[in-house]
C-alpha cells in the first residue's frame, strides 16, 4: 500500500527553476551601457566639474606669480614703501623692450577686470596645446610682436577646458581694460571689438590686423579662441589699442580694478 508523502516532501521534490541563460549579445549590451555611462562621467569630468578645478589651479598660480613678481621688486627696493594703486601712467611713458620668450616660458600675467577681480592668467610663449594652452593657459603667437611694442601682440587661450582663460571673451564691451602684466610693469590695452573668422584667416595675427599691406602705425592685442562653444568650425577675435605702461615702480594701474564688482 502507498502512501501519499508529506506536503513538505511533495514540495521539495519539485523540479528548481531553470536558471536563465546569459546570452552574448545581452553581456555586451550591459558593458556598452556601462561604457555609455562611464564615457558621460568623463565628458562631464573634463567639460564642467574637471573644468573648475582647472580654472582654480590656473588663476592661483598667476596670482602667486604676481605677488613673487612684486615681492621681488619690493626686496630689490628696499628704501621704498611699498605703492599705492595710481591713475594710468600717460602714453608717453615708452614701454621697456621684452625678448620673445621660449616655448612654454611663462612672461607675463593677464587681468581682465571686467572678469572679476580674481581673473588672471599666466601668458607664455608659443601656441600649441602641448607644451602651453593645455598646462599653462594662454599663448603669444611667437611671430608676433611683444606687449607694448609697435605692431600686434597677438594671443590665444581655451574658451572651453584646460582652466577656459577666453571662456567669456564674447562679453567684452567696448573699452575693458585689458592688462598685461610683467615684472617690470603693467601694460593696459582698451577692448574695441568682436570678430568672427575661420581658421584660416591668418591675417588677424598682421601687425595691423586685417591689412596686410599696411606698416605697423600702432600697438595692437588681438585675443583668439574657438568658437562656438565646444567647436573648432571658426574663431573668435577680440581687438584691443594699447593705452598705457605703469612702471613697477609707480604701483598697479587703476585699471587693474576699475569695474570690478
Amino acid at each position: 500500500m502507498h502512501t501519499v508523502p508529506p506536503a513538505e516532501n511533495r514540495r521539495t521534490r519539485r523540479r528548481a527553476p531553470r536558471r536563465r541563460r546569459v546570452s552574448v549579445i545581452g553581456v555586451f549590451g550591459e558593458l556598452l551601457m556601462t561604457a555609455g555611462v562611464l564615457v558621460f562621467l568623463f565628458v562631464a569630468w573634463q567639460l564642467w566639474i574637471g573644468d573648475e578645478i582647472y580654472s582654480a589651479q590656473r588663476t592661483a598660480e598667476a596670482a602667486e606669480q604676481s605677488e613673487e613678481w612684486q615681492a621681488e621688486f619690493e626686496a630689490s627696493q628696499p628704501s621704498l614703501p611699498a605703492a599705492e594703486p595710481t591713475p594710468d601712467a600717460p602714453q608717453e611713458i615708452e614701454p621697456p623692450d621684452m625678448p620673445k620668450p621660449a616655448d612654454a616660458e611663462v612672461f607675463a600675467n593677464m587681468h581682465i577686470p571686467r572678469f572679476g577681480v580674481d581673473y588672471v592668467y599666466k601668458i607664455a610663449g608659443g601656441v600649441t596645446r602641448a607644451n602651453t594652452l593645455d598646462p599653462i593657459g594662454i599663448g603669444h603667437y611667437n611671430d608676433t610682436v611683444m606687449p607694448g611694442q609697435v605692431g600686434n601682440f597677438a594671443l590665444a587661450a581655451h574658451r572651453t577646458t584646460y582652466g577656459k582663460p577666453f571662456n567669456r571673451i564674447a562679453d567684452l564691451h567696448v573699452n575693458d581694460a585689458i592688462v598685461v602684466e610683467t615684472p617690470a610693469g603693467w601694460y593696459t590695452y582698451r577692448f574695441r571689438t568682436l570678430e568672427y573668422v575661420t581658421p584660416d584667416e591668418v591675417d588677424v595675427l598682421r601687425d595691423v590686423p586685417q591689412h596686410p599691406d599696411l606698416p605697423a602705425d600702432g600697438r595692437y592685442i588681438t585675443m583668439t579662441s574657438c568658437s562656438p562653444m565646444f567647436s573648432l568650425a571658426e574663431r573668435i577675435v577680440a581687438y584691443g589699442v594699447f593705452e598705457s605702461y605703469t612702471p613697477r615702480e609707480a604701483g598697479p594701474p587703476a585699471a587693474l580694478t576699475e569695474g570690478v564688482a
